[in-house]
């Protein structure tokens, strides 16, 4: 018999791939970004799973609720939150294809190459005092580059959300910036 922890593991992995797949693979912008959003409220449960709350609310506040709500604010409110987005070119399907396979091969060749090694570790106490001290820190095991790039995310995001609201070549929607 499987235990519960694997069973919920399990779940949740499938809820995550699921909801990845449908992510990518939708016509409909708005639908893909909601999508989206499950996906990633399934990385957060993975996180609860294994026990690390604040990566999971982490999650939570910066992608969920900044990136995701920015890119569907930004479709539903400058163009038809059910236009549909173009079909790719039958050559292009080939390269996609290309793309994953290699991406998925090389993901295989790195876990082979490192191994994963089992060793003993202490566990770490965290108290939100030190948490607060890391996350501002610049010397060695500071995280003060990971929350700058982080910002730097969310502006590529802001980004990506005017390129979404700008008017497509041939689409025939209307642009409600101009």
């Amino acid at each position: 018999m499987m235990p519960a922890s694997a069973i919920a593991f399990y779940l949740i992995a499938a809820f995550l791939l699921i909801t990845a797949l449908l992510s990518v693979t939708g016509r409909q912008i708005f639908r893909s970004a909601i999508w989206l959003l499950f996906s990633l409220l399934g990385v957060a449960a993975i996180y609860f799973w294994l026990e690390l709350n604040l990566l999971a609310a982490v999650q939570i506040v910066v992608y969920v609720g900044g990136i995701v709500v920015l890119i569907i604010f930004s479709v539903f409110l400058t163009r038809g939150s059910v236009q549909e987005l173009p079909t790719l070119k039958k050559s292009r399907h080939f390269f996609a294809l290309l793309a994953v396979i290699s991406g998925f091969l090389f993901t295989v060749w790195c876990l082979w190459l490192y191994g994963y090694r089992q060793k003993a570790t202490d566990a770490v106490v965290a108290d939100i005092r030190t948490v607060g001290k890391q996350m501002l820190s610049i010397e060695a095991g500071g995280y003060a580059l990971p929350f700058e790039m982080v910002s730097i995310l969310l502006l590529a995001s802001m980004v990506a959300c005017i390129a979404i609201a700008m008017k497509l070549p041939d689409s025939k929607t209307t642009n409600t910036l101009k």
